[in-house]
């Protein structure tokens, strides 16, 4: 007997684990779509748009830590695979994407759709290799994959259209792939100086990020070891919100004063998992530790005074019995308090009738300006109410990023992704729909943009197609909100930022998803008990207020004054 080249790589990705493949099909992917079609283990999942398989494998990478896989065919289709590819790449996600070329007697010719693949995938790709003869199998592919695991990113195998066929030997011996081990143990002298510098301080401040999240334990025990606030970045939310004393919020613009105050005021700062990337937000005279298993990490962001190259859960259990136990609490003591002054302000702009109580209601009717339109903040905390304790929670970048940082809380159980190192519009929907193949009985929410669905709007039609019970939950404000946020700080007026959207229920409605159009407050918790009380794909189009404004946790004059300035010009154009 004799194997295709693509019935070969289809089989040994089957025996791997892949459950899905994402892509379109067409032309050089012809005979790997018929492999997966006689194979039993593997689901092939057509999509409206490339860059929504790339944003799927990726997501299903992050959460599996297995290989995640896309495909694009010849020239436009590979092409349109970058954007979530680059979000792979960022987000330090091994992912396979085999991609077509044109037949190999035409490469180099200008053939019709022929690009130069190699080049294309240059920057994006960790391995990045055209086959071209049965002769390469199975070596080539165990290379892309383990390059792909090994140095956590992506991996490109190009496959001309004539070569996909072609047939070798059945004897081929089942093909395995190395995974790096995740433990590696930091050197005795780093470790000696982190905890002298440790045992030493009078205020610690811990950052912690996605890097920590398997050693969560042993971080906990060391922010109580050192009665240390614990800064969390955003990507690190899902590892360590939930119940525990030592838990500030998150640093940045996402951020609250009483994260922004612990970091300002630590003497040493301890960096946990993470390559948390303003430079702004880091004390400016601290003494900083960071433990990153990834050298290449280690000092990029801030100076390092004290590196530790190594597994997170690994450090932290050789350092905790090296560092005294009788600590000063008022620095944790004075974040907690700051950031618990900030919570309750923050639950009560989140609730649903604050716009028609107290103070609000007063200066609202002295201006005569009622304005009941649903609080954004008031959406991301009844989401947070509604959504399963298991749930996986994807994000668009820009303000619903933001309002999900600040209401939504990632317990025990709940996982959350976005595009939090490339910061690409649209990628919520298609990471939804990764996670959602993974299991369909575990519930998925988009929390997504207006503008970012409307990118890759015809792949809400994915969901209905292969049965992905997805909650998209829209902002719909009607405008690019950060876009507009950023220029009104700058004191621009708002401009080029408005949406003028269609009735995006109507949208879903029409595609095949259950869906509702909430415009009133008091609405809100019916509707998300209906959305999650269904069994198969819903759309919730919110229409939210767009004047809502994220504010910094230590907002300058400067930026307020941008903002009035901006405000008044838009008043006077709107008069015109």
């Amino acid at each position: 007997m004799t194997r295709t080249i693509a019935g070969t790589i289809v089989h040994a990705l089957a025996e791997h684990g892949v459950t899905q493949v994402w892509g379109v099909v067409g032309d050089a992917l012809n005979p790997f779509t018929d492999s997966i079609r006689n194979e039993d283990r593997l689901e092939w999942i057509g999509v409206r748009h490339e860059e929504t398989a790339a944003f799927a494998a990726g997501a299903q990478a992050q959460l599996t830590d297995r290989i995640g896989v896309c495909m694009g065919t010849v020239g436009p289709g590979s092409l349109h695979l970058l954007n979530g590819l680059y979000d792979a790449k960022k987000s330090h996600a091994p992912v396979l994407a085999i991609c077509g070329q044109v037949p190999t007697a035409e490469i180099g010719t200008d053939y019709f759709q022929e690009i130069h693949n190699d080049r294309v995938f240059a920057d994006v790709a960790v391995w990045n290799q055209t086959l071209t003869s049965p002769e390469q199998l199975p070596q080539m592919l165990v290379q892309a994959i383990t390059a792909a695991y090994s140095q956590r990113g992506v991996a490109v195998l190009t496959v001309p259209g004539d070569v996909g066929e072609l047939e070798l030997d059945a004897d081929i011996p089942e093909l395995s792939f190395a995974r790096p081990h995740r433990q590696s143990e930091p050197v005795e002298e780093s470790l000696a100086a982190a905890a002298a510098a440790l045992d030493g301080a009078e205020r610690v401040t811990m950052l912690v990020g996605r890097g920590a999240e398997h050693a969560r334990d042993q971080t906990l025990a060391m922010a109580e070891r050192l009665q240390a606030p614990m800064v969390v970045t955003l990507k690190g939310k899902s590892g360590f919100d939930g119940d525990h004393p030592y838990g500030v919020g998150q640093a940045g613009l996402l951020g609250n004063p009483g994260a922004a105050d612990a970091l300002a005021d630590c003497d040493v700062l301890l960096m946990v998992g993470t390559d948390f990337p303003y430079r702004d937000f880091y004390p400016t005279d601290a003494t900083v530790i960071q433990i990153d298993r990834a050298a290449t990490h280690v000092g990029r962001r801030v100076t390092v005074d004290v590196p530790v190259v190594g597994d997170a859960g690994d450090a932290l259990t050789a350092l905790l019995p090296r560092i005294s136990a009788d600590r000063d609490p008022a620095h944790l003591q004075k974040a907690q308090e700051t950031f618990e002054s900030w919570r309750d302000r923050q639950r009560n702009v989140a609730d649903p009738d604050y716009e028609k109580s107290g103070v609000v209601a007063k200066v609202r009717s002295v201006f005569d300006n009622p304005d009941d339109r649903i609080r954004p903040e008031a959406l991301a905390a009844a989401v947070d109410r509604h959504a399963p304790e298991d749930a996986v929670f994807t994000v668009d970048t820009g303000m619903s990023t933001v309002w999900l940082a600040r209401f939504v809380e990632m317990r025990a159980g709940r996982e959350l992704i976005g595009s939090f190192n490339l910061g690409s519009m649209a990628n919520a929907l298609p990471q939804a729909l990764g996670a959602q193949a993974l299991d369909r009985s575990r519930r998925v929410v988009s929390m997504s943009g207006d503008g970012g669905l409307m990118m890759l709007l015809g792949d809400l039609r994915t969901a209905v197609t292969h049965r992905l019970p997805v909650v998209v939950v829209v902002f719909d404000n009607a405008s690019l909100g950060m876009v507009q946020l950023e220029q009104q700080q700058g004191g621009l007026p708002s401009f080029g930022t408005e949406l003028d959207n269609p009735d995006l229920a109507a949208v879903g409605t029409a595609m095949g998803l259950a869906s509702k159009r909430v415009e009133e407050p008091g609405d809100l918790d019916a509707a998300l008990a209906w959305a999650f009380a269904q069994d198969g794909p819903v759309l919730l189009d919110v229409l939210t207020n767009p004047d809502e404004i994220s504010v910094p946790p230590h907002p300058r004059v400067s930026q307020a004054w941008g903002y009035a300035v901006a405000k008044l010009t838009e008043g006077i154009e709107s008069r015109r």
